[in-house]
């Protein structure tokens, strides 16, 4: 089957709508590629697909092909610029990207999914053996929120043609990415995905604790607006890595909505690092490159280079010498 090509499948859970699971699926995809992997990215959240938006491709189709689908190209592979200060360099390529998602088969981004149980369960089916992907390192799993029919047939139909450990042929189940956001009602939902992932044996990679603060475009401030913590506790209290908390971001905001380039005011620090600009620019500048170049410039990646950086030593200690 297609994912025969896939070496490590990475879910993105949470048992709570509204926390940013895409927006963290986006980032941690963005960084991978930063990192010179190969990255898919397959979106199931079929009443309200997003990845399209957040890639700046929701005008693209995806094409037919004898066998499949041909997800739709984010970016190719490509050379590294090195215009980025405030993050230790890389590789020198950055790794190519895609993604699949039911925004890019739908007539209009507008037109309402209404589908029973049945339905959705074939449709996740059907992306998961009717995709034709490219050889990758690491394909990402954009859910919806809750353990509802989407979520049984992807693991089903996973747990039938993937392997919890690294085997030649086969692709590896590697485990789960846990999203919250640091309020008590928010919490209170997701330790039910957790107990979902300890029912099924998903390995729980790490929690993030996303909106954890807010980084105030005028000025050099990050105020926690929806407290602070309460996802380092679950993850404590379910004995889960703690990946880190991740503030809220306009500039990210603006560069996903607008294709900005991300510019902070001199001062501007996010978790220990100054991502500020001596001057900031407004000019056409700002608009041009891919996202994953532009991405580079915002105060969130520096972050996510250190979640993601953790992630793959933590799953590549089961791939052995």
């Amino acid at each position: 089957m297609p994912l025969d090509h896939v070496g490590h499948i990475v879910l993105v859970l949470s048992g709570k709508g509204g926390v940013g699971k895409s927006s963290v699926t986006t980032q941690l995809a963005l960084t991978l590629s930063l990192q010179g992997h190969t990255v898919g990215v397959l979106d199931i959240d079929l009443t309200g697909p997003s990845m399209p938006r957040f890639f700046g491709l929701e005008d693209s189709k995806v094409r037919q092909a004898p066998g499949g689908w041909m997800p739709v190209a984010v970016h190719a592979r490509q050379a590294l610029r090195a215009h980025c200060t405030h993050v230790t360099p890389g590789p020198h390529a950055v790794g190519a990207l895609s993604c699949m998602s039911l925004g890019f088969i739908l007539a209009s981004r507008r037109d309402a999914v209404i589908w029973r149980g049945p339905k959705k369960t074939a449709m996740v089916r059907q992306f998961l053996t009717d995709v034709l992907w490219p050889a990758l390192d690491y394909l990402l799993i954009d859910t919806p929120p809750g353990t509802s029919d989407e979520h049984i047939a992807l693991l089903e139909t996973l747990l039938q043609n993937t392997s919890p450990v690294p085997r030649p042929g086969l692709p590896h189940l590697a485990g789960a990415v846990v999203v919250t956001t640091p309020q008590a009602v928010a919490v209170s939902d997701v330790k039910k995905e957790l107990n979902f992932c300890r029912k099924t044996a998903i390995r729980v990679l790490g929690v993030v604790e996303n909106m954890a603060g807010f980084v105030c475009p005028n000025c050099s401030e990050c105020t926690n607006v929806f407290s602070k913590g309460g996802g380092q506790i679950m993850a404590s209290d379910f004995h889960v890595p703690f990946l880190g908390s991740v503030p809220i971001d306009p500039a990210f905001v603006q560069l996903v909505e607008e294709g900005v380039r991300p510019r902070y005011p001199a001062g501007t620090v996010v978790a220990g690092r100054d991502v500020g600009s001596e001057q900031l620019e407004d000019g056409g500048e700002s608009n041009e490159g891919l996202l994953v170049d532009k991405y580079r410039d915002c105060s969130l990646y520096p972050l996510f280079d250190g979640f993601v950086t953790r992630l793959v030593a933590d799953i590549k200690k089961d791939d052995g010498p």
